[in-house]
């Protein structure tokens, strides 16, 4: 084999290497963490409306039956555990805000 052949073999073999790893996938980039910004954004856009439909069809269906006053003690209720979510989420953002605050 002269030299001319054995480097006619060799570019040969290196350039089917060279396919052949082309078809490896990169390996992806390793997750920086969780989504909060888009679980919040599923929670408020998709789940919270389907619980207040079903608060409102119980409310409704006790209304109808003359329970005025359970209606108005779980309306109530509703409102507190809203207000409570609200200032959780404000929390959220501000102690967001203060954390960037000190640690600029």
């Amino acid at each position: 084999m002269n030299t001319t052949e054995f480097v006619a073999a060799a570019w040969s073999t290196a350039t089917h290497a060279a396919d052949v790893l082309a078809f490896i996938p990169a390996a992806e980039p390793d997750p920086k963490g969780i989504n909060t910004d888009g679980v919040v954004a599923f929670f408020a856009t998709n789940i919270a409306p389907i619980l207040l439909a079903v608060l409102g069809v119980i409310f409704i269906g006790r209304a109808s039956r003359g329970e005025i006053s359970k209606v108005l003690t779980s309306s109530a209720i509703a409102i507190v555990g809203l207000a409570f979510i609200a200032g959780a989420a404000t929390l959220f953002f501000v102690g967001d805000y203060i954390i960037d605050l000190i640690f600029e």
